[in-house]
């Protein structure tokens, strides 16, 4: 059995209780086995680099070189420990986002990290945030998939290589199959490892563990997360990102990171992470006041229903363990008015913050 099998099966929530306890009970015998005997492959993706110089800023300074810095710096770390390491990039060189994703395809990566640095038009924005692969429920968010999606322009017959799929379509992202979906436990949980660390270790200010539709998150076929470690447009940000000393913190906290990951998912914790009862739902409306959950409230809508979340009451349609079977209840409850609905993951009856 390969690791992308035994991924599958570990975070299938269809197996019987019988299958899932057999599971645990190898994994617990042998976890010592797979973590030093069975190679960890972790893919490190510098994001842009040659013709594509990422974000930029008014004093020069371009992503391309900061994240290549800090992911060769993160690769030794991670070498250093044991694993097995692939940079996509170790140079300043163009890669299209389809090679990067099948650079981790290929190598079978029990890890993919993408990492960049943010940009805005506001100098005072600033702050580190991870994303996984999912609906971008805000125009914030689809922002910044757009923006790192566009490299797709740059690349030799992208109608070819990516026909049907258009940037700057919040449709296109949409309609793609959720590939990622099957691993999104696993990247929420390596994505809130490392902005713990960026908070509490380096005092970073939190952005948060978000969704969005990055392309080369969508089509890697394992736990994967794109890191945007900071603004370069925020002048004192700027400064951290560009110093050596910056970018080994940052290294360091990544590393860190996922040593934790590996250390949940093949002990004990692990057995805490398969338990959690998982669903998804859509937000449909928020107000300060209750409102009772009756159909001739909600343009018609059955099924809703409501949760207060510290002082607002937020107001959900239906519920279903299958992401796939809300995307046309989505269109639907759009069409009933609802033109911000989206949806929205719950672990233990709890929303997870996108």
């Amino acid at each position: 059995m390969n690791k992308q099998q035994l991924y599958k099966i570990l975070f299938n929530h269809s197996l019987t209780r019988f299958f899932l306890f057999l599971t645990l009970i190898i994994i617990h015998t042998s976890n010592h086995k797979l973590i030093s005997q069975e190679n960890f492959t972790i893919v490190i993706d510098p994001g842009h680099g040659g013709k594509d110089p990422g974000r930029a800023n008014e004093s020069g300074v371009e992503e391309k070189d900061i994240v290549l810095n800090i992911s060769i710096m993160l690769a030794e770390m991670l070498k250093n420990d044991g694993n097995e390491v692939i940079l996509t990039r170790d140079k300043d060189i163009f890669l299209s986002l389809r090679k990067r994703a099948s650079i981790a395809n290929e190598a079978d990566a029990d890890l993919f990290i993408s990492i960049h640095c943010n940009a805005w038009h506001k100098e005072s924005v600033y702050g580190s945030e991870t994303f996984i692969y999912g609906l971008h429920v805000n125009d914030a968010n689809f922002q910044v998939a757009l923006k790192e999606n566009e490299v797709i322009f740059l690349e030799d017959n992208y109608e070819e290589n990516y026909k049907g799929f258009d940037p700057n379509s919040p449709e296109s992202l949409i309609g793609l199959t959720l590939m990622q979906e099957e691993y999104l436990d696993q990247s929420i949980l390596l994505a809130s490892y490392i902005q713990n660390n960026f908070t509490n270790v380096l005092k970073r200010k939190n952005r948060g563990v978000k969704q969005a539709g990055f392309w080369v998150l969508h089509n890697t076929y394992m736990p994967s997360v794109l890191i945007e470690a900071g603004f370069i447009t925020n002048k004192k940000e700027e400064k951290y990102l560009t110093s050596k000393k910056g970018q080994k913190e940052i290294a360091k906290n990544i590393f860190s990171a996922i040593l934790k990951y590996k250390q949940s998912i093949f002990n004990k914790d692990f057995e805490e992470i398969v338990d959690k009862e998982i669903y998804y739902s859509i937000q449909i409306a928020a107000g300060k006041k209750p409102v009772k959950t009756e159909p001739n409230n909600f343009n018609g809508l059955d099924n809703v229903f409501r949760i207060k979340e510290k002082k607002l009451y937020k107001y959900y349609y239906k519920k279903s363990s299958n992401i796939n079977e809300l995307l046309e209840e989505l269109k639907f409850v759009k069409s009933k008015g609802f033109k911000s609905a989206f949806i929205v993951k719950f672990v233990d009856n709890k929303a997870v913050k996108n």
